[in-house]
């Protein structure tokens, strides 16, 4: 498994664009990405604007599948006018333990 934890800013005053963007690109991801077993969008209670997208991939090739997508191409055309691009940061998590149900 594969799993992201991706972090950004929305711009001040997009807000609403911001949660429309995100909403079309989770529901594209449910729809188009069977290898994506996770895919939510986080916003911080204390600074909305601030969010943290958790994603877990069933293997390396869906990963890899996710970002030549359509819809990731669409969703990347966010940064700048939407969403801040200086505060992008993408982690790769190795999981060590623990569980979902």
């Amino acid at each position: 498994m594969n799993t992201i934890l991706a972090r950004f800013k929305v711009i001040a005053g997009k807000e609403a664009e911001a949660e429309e963007a995100m909403k079309k690109q989770a529901a594209s991801v449910e729809s188009a990405e069977p290898g994506a077993l996770t895919y939510i969008f986080y916003r911080k209670r204390k600074n909305p604007t601030e969010i943290t997208v958790f994603e877990i991939y069933k293997d390396d090739e869906a990963f890899q599948a996710h970002g030549g997508t359509e819809h990731m191409g669409a969703f990347r055309g966010y940064f700048g006018s939407v969403f801040d691009p200086a505060t992008v940061k993408i982690d790769r998590l190795e999981r060590i333990a623990g569980f979902s149900r």
